[in-house]
């Protein structure tokens, strides 16, 4: 399968153009970005054609992997969707329920294939790990994602559309791939900010169970960290540490789009409605923020 990288970033060089380098079966045809020098040093690095235009990039590809922020994202996405490229989508998938319901309908209407990335999601030792919970009954979970994003050094500290919309849609997402497919459906969100972008939530899932998440992007190097731990009659099981790196994860992510496309599928566990129905919720959170005064 041909991919085409839209993105020349951090994320771009570390983990998608490396990733795809490494994948049997798969070639990065071409790269474009808004820098046209970085397009050609990251196509250069992974023995790719830079593309002159978005356009030209379609023109090269089967699939499309995106290294953009979520709210580009969210457009350019719907035109690959248009042209029949199949889709690999970085969460969020867009960052307002509109723009996430464009995208669903663009992908039913093209019949295309998507899968979004959700890294622990494709960790093997965290995919294991769900794998062996799920099922279990569990009455509830809670969850502490705090990253150090913006500290000197961090390659996320410039990122821009991180600064404007917080943990809350950055991190929340990685917590939401954990806590769904082992608790249900979200059925109700209480959101609760914190000193600058802390966001508290509390969720009510199908079935009864609930979950609680602390987000925060803002972290001290040695108070960053992730946990994730379900209780319930069986205990309280933790989630293990990444097994592998985030390059790992998404040659893994890129794998499964490759074998639900050849295989015509339209559905896989973490597909583009699945990246909707995750909009939602942080969507649902960030209105109950806002009346509170935002993120002081």
């Amino acid at each position: 399968m041909n991919f085409g990288l839209v993105g020349t970033g951090y994320w771009a060089w570390v983990t998608q153009g490396a990733g795809l380098a490494r994948l049997k079966g798969a070639q990065l045809s071409s790269v474009w970005g808004r820098n046209p020098g970085h397009t050609a040093d990251l196509a250069a690095e992974f023995g790719a054609r830079p593309a002159s235009s978005y356009a030209e990039l379609l023109e090269t590809c089967d699939a499309v992997v995106f290294g953009v922020p979520p709210d580009v994202q969210a457009e350019l996405a719907v035109q690959a969707a248009q042209a029949g490229r199949h889709l690999l989508l970085e969460k969020p998938v867009a960052t307002s329920i509109a723009a996430a319901d464009r995208l669903v309908e663009a992908v039913e209407a093209a019949g295309v294939s998507t899968v979004v990335f959700f890294t622990s999601r494709y960790d093997p030792g965290r995919q294991d790990w769900l794998d062996d919970v799920a099922g279990e009954g569990w009455e509830g979970a809670w969850a502490r994602w705090f990253a150090a994003n913006f500290v000197e050094g961090s390659p996320y500290a410039d990122s821009s559309w991180r600064w404007e919309r917080g943990a809350l849609w950055d991190l929340g997402p990685h917590v939401l791939s954990v806590l769904v497919p082992v608790l249900g459906e979200v059925e109700t969100v209480t959101a609760r900010a914190g000193a600058g972008d802390l966001t508290h939530l509390i969720l009510t899932h199908a079935g009864g169970a609930t979950s609680t998440a602390s987000l925060t992007l803002r972290a001290s190097r040695r108070a960053a960290g992730s946990e994730v731990a379900f209780w319930g009659n069986p205990g309280i099981f933790s989630m293990p540490p990444m097994a592998g790196t985030s390059k790992d994860a998404f040659v893994r992510a890129a794998r499964e789009l490759m074998e639900v496309a050849a295989a015509g599928g339209r559905s896989h566990p973490c597909d583009v409605r699945f990246g909707r129905e995750v909009v939602r919720i942080l969507a649902e959170a960030e209105a109950q923020l806002v009346p509170a005064g935002g993120r002081a």
